[in-house]
């Protein structure tokens, strides 16, 4: 590069940094109105909202070609053979689940050579949105004439009422969303693709090259793609999985560009965003900022530390531990750096301007002040009393449910037990059924009926596995030694932060009994553990294929910890301690009023996601994250190379990818100045659901996919703070080098017309 060239890109950079262009917003697909539609043509879009999402059925649009799978990621289809692209994240837990020990496909990549090699998901689902319709006036009908019923008719009524109705009425799969927690109801309408086979995932050390260590960071050099196929019955319905299946024939599909982009350039992302929380109020963003998020974070890093250290020192319980980690590091540095961002840009304050704004705005109608004026005090004052039982409850949630592994062994024999007692002749009551006592018959099938775990199905259904085999098999999820370390800091976290007042019996039992001038948390930990079945596999099977009375089961300690309490005993002393009307009805009527607010006064307006089809607008940019730091809004394998440390796992690379990088033979995908782009940055609104949504340019041609956000923005899903919120993206050239020179996926390339 030369000087000239490389000021004009510091220029080109630091402009980009102003966020001129930036807009605020994840618009629902179905509400770009005219208004929308030309700011976002005065920004560089080219095309029409109509080209974009149109409800006309004898149409197509771009809306046609965007995929959720599973809700959870997009993908977009980029052939006439169904072939969906999406992030390699999104597929880490399916890549690891094909993997064994012999070949892991998460460190080798899988590259399917034919069609033939595609391999089937079970369970997978791909859902292709054909319309979205405003159902608000029926939806209130309903609920008016349910209120006449004295029937109750909250949205999971409302939504079961409405979606069997539309699901009759179309032959699709209707999903009803609540838009301002229910000031207005929409329902999109989906076909559901259940035959979904992996096609290509690139090996980690290239899609999460960095890993953990460079996540919401900048720069990035992350290879951040993965492919599926669709497949229909041989008329193009969807179908389950079979052999005779053959590759969707899709309305539509996004054309690639290889022309690249520059900073200023427009850019639009359609997604399904899963969650933002930026209607609510500085009341309940506190409590989740200072309160619930430190517990959790504090919680879920020393548990990833333990786990890391383990997946260190042995590769099988890395492969075991890969995906549970990879996840929970994800959410735990992400919320991390929401409490950051939020104190960093005074999240919580901007909220309380907002809320003064809200109750001037209310006092200033007769009408608003009856039907809203108590409302923010009350706001303030039940989230005052709710934050003991608030922090009690995380720390219970992040230690005895989500802090090991092993008690999914209790969830089975829980299940056990309900099968025993329906196979004679008893149906089990719930949980909450059971807060006045034990019911005597259950206790006393409980107590005398012998039965082996071998014996009894899984379900009562016939031909079913046994519970027995289906215990055991959920050890191979887990490493013992592993979880003996996350139990004792579990155990210590649990008797040191919950207070005894919400202890069950017998954890109070063994709490005096090992307390003489100070609690023996270790000694405890080390008796419950080796006076378990539960904790050696050995133990656990010959216990299995024995006969036992329930109550025996019951009996071991370790099972008997578990279960002493339950979350219920603390969602009942939440409930009376916020009395009525409850945090949940006011923080609904929070957000019916703010949008009114914000409807009369011309504010920038629109729900917060919901894993509903959303679209984005912005353009190319770098960042100015702090003072005097300026980030460039391209990266480029020289990055790669800089980084590159054989001896870090994050930063390591197979022998072929040094070689390729070392050479440079770009091809046709190298840049104007003769290098391979990697990753870039957009100023496009995003959240999680996001993640591989097609970024696309001022033409609708795919220019990348979103994959990541950067550290400054992580306090997005609480409030958009301007110039700092970024969308970190895969070049879709870097994906097809990878896929030409890499992989030699010479049959991809041609399918998608890039060869």
């Amino acid at each position: 590069m030369n000087r000239l060239t490389h000021i004009i890109n510091i220029l080109m950079a630091l402009l980009a940094c102003q966020d001129i262009f930036a807009d605020e917003g994840m618009w629902m697909i179905n509400d770009i109105n005219r208004s929308l539609e030309t700011k976002m043509q005065e920004r560089g879009l080219k095309l029409s909202a109509h080209e974009i999402y149109n409800a006309d059925a004898e149409g197509t649009c771009l809306a046609d070609a965007i995929v959720s799978l599973d809700f959870g990621c997009t993908g977009s289809v980029i052939s006439r053979q169904g072939l969906v692209i999406t992030n390699h994240h999104c597929a880490y837990s399916d890549v690891h689940a094909l993997s064994t020990p012999e070949q892991n496909l998460l460190e080798e990549g899988f590259w399917a050579r034919n069609i033939l090699d595609e391999r089937p998901i079970p369970h997978k689902k791909a859902y292709l949105l054909k319309r979205v319709v405003d159902v608000t006036a029926e939806a209130e009908k309903i609920q008016t004439c349910e209120k006449r019923k004295n029937r109750p008719c909250g949205t999971r009524r409302l939504s079961s009422i409405l979606e069997k109705r539309w699901a009759r009425e179309t032959g699709l799969e209707a999903w009803l969303y609540s838009m301002w927690k229910g000031e207005k109801y929409y329902m999109a309408l989906y076909e559901v693709y259940t035959d979904i086979r992996l096609v290509a995932a690139p090996p980690v050390c290239l899609s999460a090259f960095g890993g953990d260590i460079d996540n919401w960071e900048w720069p990035q050099h992350k290879c951040d793609f993965a492919m599926y196929r669709i497949y229909t019955a041989p008329d193009g319905r969807p179908a389950e999985y079979a052999e005779e299946n053959v590759p969707l024939q899709p309305a539509t599909y996004l054309n690639i560009s290889t022309e690249g982009y520059r900073a200023g350039d427009f850019t639009m992302i359609l997604g399904y965003p899963g969650r933002t929380n930026r209607n609510s109020s500085s009341f309940e963003a506190n409590f989740d900022v200072n309160v619930n998020l430190p517990v959790c974070n504090e919680l879920r890093g020393e548990q990833m530390k333990i786990m890391n250290g383990w997946m260190n020192r042995d590769e099988k319980v890395r492969l075991q531990y890969a995906d549970h980690y990879f996840s929970l590091s994800n959410i735990q540095e992400m919320q991390a750096g929401e409490v950051a961002c939020s104190r960093r840009f005074k999240v919580i304050d901007r909220k309380r301007k907002t809320d003064e704004a809200l109750q001037q705005w209310i006092l200033a109608r007769p009408e608003r002040c009856e039907k809203w004026g108590n409302l923010l005090p009350l706001l303030e004052e039940k989230y005052k009393a709710t934050e003991e039982i608030g922090k009690n409850t995380t720390y219970f949630r992040e230690t005895l449910i989500r802090g090991v592994h092993f008690n999914r062994v209790f969830f089975k024999l829980n299940a056990l037990r309900n099968d025993l007692l329906r196979s004679n002749g008893v149906v089990p009551k719930r949980t909450f059924e059971l807060e006045g006592g034990p019911d005597p018959v259950e206790e006393k099938i409980c107590r005398t009926v012998r039965f082996r775990a071998d014996d009894l199905a899984c379900g009562g259904r016939k031909g079913a596995a046994s519970y027995g085999s289906q215990i055991l098999e959920e050890y191979k999820g887990f490493d013992l030694r592993l979880e003996k370390d996350l139990f004792f800091y579990a155990l210590k976290e649990y008797y040191e932060h919950v207070k005894p007042e919400y202890w069950g019996p017998y954890q109070k039992e063994l709490y005096k009994e090992y307390k003489a001038d100070t609690f023996d948390v270790v000694a405890l930990a080390n008796w419950l553990w080796e006076n378990s079945v539960v904790s050696d596999w050995e133990r656990m099977r010959s216990f299995l294929s024995e006969e036992h009375t329930f109550e025996e089961y019951r009996a071991d300690p370790l099972y008997r910890f578990f279960e002493d309490v339950k979350i219920t005993g603390f969602s009942s002393r939440l409930k009376q301690v916020e009395g009525s009307p409850d945090i949940l009805s006011l923080n609904r009527q929070y957000a019916h009023a703010l949008h009114q607010m914000k409807q009369d006064k011309g504010w920038t307006d629109y729900p917060d996601a919901n894993s509903s089809m959303r679209i984005t607008y912005g353009t190319v940019g770098g960042i100015e994250p702090r003072d005097a730091v300026i980030n460039h809004w391209y990266t480029t394998t020289r990055g790669i190379i800089e980084k590159y440390d054989p001896n870090q796992y994050e930063y390591r690379l197979v022998p072929r990818q040094r070689i390729l990088y070392r050479e440079q033979d770009w091809g046709p995908w190298e840049n104007s100045e003769g290098q391979m782009q990697v990753n870039f940055m957009t100023d496009n609104d995003i959240t999680g659901g996001n993640s591989g949504s097609p970024v696309l340019n001022a033409e609708g041609k795919l220019i990348g996919l979103a994959f990541d956000g950067n550290k400054e923005s992580l306090a997005s899903d609480l409030y958009h703070v301007d110039g700092y919120n970024k969308c970190i993206c895969v070049d879709i050239r870097y994906i097809l080098w990878t896929l030409d020179r890499y992989a030699q996926m010479d049959r991809i390339l041609l399918e998608i017309g890039c060869r």
